[in-house]
């Protein structure tokens, strides 16, 4: 069977394709973004000119510069016209069909450059003024359009009939999932090449055997097939020599509902993959990642960049060292055990850690095995791309006497993974590994585990810091002696690294200074106290906000209402905005925006590459964890934190300060070890005080009370939530713990939620016939229901990391279980 699977795979890959689609991947990727950062043409007034000016303008002049037997040189096109023509090429059929109906033969693309491709547009432009001289060939994205281009363009002679509004509103979600950094590798793009390849060659025995079914594919293998449809030309050509028709792409169906379209599609081809190759159809980094998150804002900041140049000279980033880390994204599944002991009798599981944990996997974890449970279980987690992954392979006792025997181990192995990722060499594997007994005893024939599992590209890991309350000093301590100066009984705040390590300590100092015999000033001031012992001032209070590291940042405070509902900026070099709850990459995806959002805040770095936001920071003002994306934002972060935290302590919220007292401590290093625990969440108000009010409380030391931009809700308590949604026939949500958020959603005939923690939150959507969400912990369900690929698809086993609904300071893994009837 493995041979004839071999076989299978390699003539996939004789499929010949006349064009370099993993160069061609990175433009699409490049240009994608650069629209993704003109939203303007995602709707509205932008993209209804911009199909006009395709239609009246570019379809002509590319009609006129194709048909020349000399042309005058290659095009440029503009960008509005090359994201309508992007959206209308992806649709295969019906761009052939348009353009043979208006021009008589297929446009294609040889000989036009990108718009971002920074080639000289110029002689494009001469020639388009020529031509169209009433409509100048640099377009405003943002001017007004006051005339009804709809009329206008209906009454144009030549335009396409197919809803190019519809299409560009199906593909603009399209970029957020193929958008994260591993999707650019050259080996990542290799292997999905490899398997648009495997895609292409289904299909082709689908036809041969006349077998009609939708394949559905993941999103590496449908990035790859868009690129190949947007060189029209090549893609019939290369379409029609392995099906003998161009192959229509169907992208009109965006319901992952189980049942439907998208997820019997999704299923059967996952089915037919992995009979006949022999791999698995999932892979890392490949699956659905969720909805789009919710913009921050629909107005893109451009005013907030102009100028504005990264010093990464700065000394303070210098202060506190923090381990350097990658991290790696991992699928694993058990596909099938051979060479049992004969008269063996018990159901059979795998265990597996990693042998050394690390500070970002430190768990361990069982699977089911394919072949001998039928039911298919995927597990995804995070972790650093060094050591080995240790498994065992337990036997439990099936039999019904009163006293159950032990789980007896009958053997180990293990998989290294700096085999495949120092450096990268392999991006996925599935092989046969040879069990060592544990008795230790030798055998004829050992038993063995075929194991999947696949990787993304190493990443940097973001930071995980921890800022914990000590004990107050006692008042007759002075930790500062400095003359002229007084300091308040104030507990110091201890930042903790991953690994326990506290790489700062923060202290709120108020002080006076007698300036020439007149009033003594008052100041307000954070202290550093790094490991050395060395005392630094990092921030102090001047005028309406604060001023950070010598004045490279400045901290300050919405006066009033702000349209995008932010409530802090962090100005330097770079400006950060903070808005209340979890936002963008951190929110939530699988569950309701429950009752415990007041306790977060995300930071969201706004730039030219990023004018409608980027996540860069996510604090959680109960727990006093901090989880920070980018190295540069680590010390302004640490430091803002503390002065936030200080601010809502006199708004009436003290959630974050944990006295180490009060936990039976004196060692902050021990609270270390509550880091994924989100603890219960309380009935709480946060008030954050409006206008001067807040500037003059500080100023004062007085306690904000102002109701104006308060952020108010209940905790999730000791509650299920909403309920377990749809809950059928199934074990429920007992033992949700701090919050089962929103429930267990669709849960039909399914172990249920039982003991989901901390927080199991989104629930484990559309899990049929499934072993349930037992034992999630706080890293919660992470949402395992979920679609897949451009065209949509039903992949219930995915979790995007980091936005489970209480992950994230979670080192857990996250473990989804698969149905069977899923027959994936």
């Amino acid at each position: 069977m493995e041979v004839e699977q071999e076989f299978e795979w390699n003539e996939a890959q004789k499929i010949e394709i006349n064009v370099d689609l993993v160069a061609a991947a990175k433009r699409h990727l490049q240009f994608l973004a650069a629209v993704d950062r003109n939203r303007c043409l995602y709707d509205g007034p932008a993209l209804e000119r911009a199909i006009y000016r395709y239609n009246a303008c570019w379809l002509p002049l590319l009609s006129k510069h194709s048909a020349s037997q000399i042309p005058e040189g290659p095009l440029v096109v503009p960008f509005e016209c090359e994201w309508v023509w992007h959206c209308h090429r992806l649709n295969p059929v019906q761009y052939k069909s348009d353009c043979e109906a208006l021009y008589g033969r297929v446009l294609d693309n040889s000989n036009i450059f990108s718009s971002v491709q920074g080639t000289c547009q110029r002689h494009t432009e001469e020639i388009w003024n020529r031509l169209f001289p009433e409509e100048p060939y640099n377009f405003n994205l943002t001017r007004a359009f006051p005339e009804n281009v709809s009329e206008k363009l209906s009454g144009s002679e030549k335009y396409t009939r197919y809803d190019l509004v519809s299409a560009v509103k199906r593909q603009s979600p399209f970029f957020y999932q193929v958008s994260r950094p591993h999707m650019n590798n050259d080996l990542f793009l290799e292997g999905a090449v490899a398997r648009y390849k495997g895609f292409l060659h289904l299909i082709k025995r689908n036809k041969e055997k006349s077998i009609r079914r939708f394949c559905v594919p993941t999103y590496d293998i449908d990035l790859i097939w868009h690129t190949h449809q947007l060189h029209p030309v090549s893609y019939g050509k290369d379409l029609n020599e392995v099906l003998g028709k161009v192959l229509e792409h169907d992208d009109m169906d965006s319901d992952r509902t189980k049942g439907k379209k998208l997820d019997t599609g999704f299923s059967g081809t996952t089915k037919q993959w992995e009979e006949t190759f022999g791999r698995r159809y999932w892979r890392a980094g490949a699956m659905y990642r969720g909805s789009t998150p919710s913009p921050v804002t629909t107005t893109p900041c451009l005013s907030y960049m102009i100028g504005k140049e990264v010093d990464a000279s700065n000394e303070f980033q210098k202060i506190i060292q923090l381990p350097q880390r990658k991290v790696v994204e991992v699928l694993l599944e058990i596909v099938g055990v051979r060479n049992l002991p004969e008269g063996h009798k018990g159901s059979l599981c795998v265990s597996f850690c990693k042998r050394q944990p690390d500070a970002i996997f430190n768990a361990s974890r069982n699977l089911s095995i394919l072949s001998e449970s039928g039911k298919k279980q995927v597990c995804s987690f995070e972790c650093e791309p060094t050591g080995e992954l240790l498994f065992e392979l337990i036997s439990h006792s099936t039999s019904n006497l009163p006293i159950k025997r032990a789980p007896k181990v009958l053997g180990s192995t293990s998989l290294s993974l700096q085999d495949f990722l120092a450096p990268v060499s392999e991006l996925s594997v599935e092989k046969w590994l040879e069990l060592l007994p544990s008795s230790g005893a030798v055998i004829s024939k050992p038993i063995s585990l075929r194991v999947s599992v696949s990787f993304t590209i190493p990443s940097p890991a973001p930071h995980l810091l921890h800022m914990i309350c000590s004990r107050p000093f006692l008042k007759s301590s002075c930790l500062f002696p400095l003359p002229g100066m007084f300091r308040h009984t104030k507990s110091l705040a201890h930042v903790i690294d991953e690994t326990g390590v506290e790489v700062l300590s923060l202290q709120m100092r108020d002080s006076s200074q007698d300036k020439a015999g007149e009033n003594c000033i008052h100041r307000k001031e954070v202290i550093g106290i790094m490991a050395s012992g060395e005392t630094r001032t990092l921030a102090e209070f001047v005028g309406t906000g604060w001023s950070l590291m010598d004045s490279h940042w400045s901290l300050q405070f919405q006066k009033k209402s702000s349209d995008d509902g932010h409530i802090f900026e962090l100005a330097g070099n770079r400006t950060i905005k903070f808005f209340p709850g979890r936002k963008l990459a951190y929110e939530p995806k699988y569950c309701e925006k429950h009752r415990s959002e007041h306790n977060f805040m995300t930071a969201v770095e706004f730039s030219m590459e990023d004018p409608y936001g980027k996540a860069v920071a996510l604090f959680n003002l109960k727990s006093g964890i901090f989880k920070v994306l980018e190295e540069w934002m680590v010390v302004p972060g640490i430091i803002a934190t503390f002065i936030l935290t200080d601010i809502f302590k006199k708004g009436g919220y003290d959630g974050f300060a944990v006295n180490c007292e009060d936990m039976g401590t004196d060692s902050p290093t021990e609270i270390i070890k509550g880091f994924g625990e989100e603890g219960k969440s309380a009935n709480l108000t946060t008030s954050i005080a409006s206008e001067v009010e807040l500037n003059e409380d500080i100023a004062k030391g007085n306690g904000a009370t102002a109701e104006n931009g308060s952020l108010s809700s209940g905790g999730c308590g000791g509650a299920c939530g909403s309920g377990c949604g749809n809950a059928l026939k199934s074990g429920g949500c007992g033992g949700c713990g701090a919050g089962c958020g929103s429930g267990c959603g669709n849960m039909v005939k399914s172990g249920g939620c039982g003991g989901c923690g901390a927080g199991c939150g989104g629930g484990c959507g559309n899990m049929v016939k499934s072993s349930g969400c037992g034992g999630c912990g706080s890293s919660g369900c992470g949402g395992c229901g979920g679609g897949c690929g451009g065209c949509g698809a039903k992949f219930a086993y995915e979790n995007k990391p980091g936005n489970s609904c209480a992950d994230e300071h979670s080192k857990e893994t996250k473990e989804v279980f698969i149905s069977e009837a899923l027959a994936v």
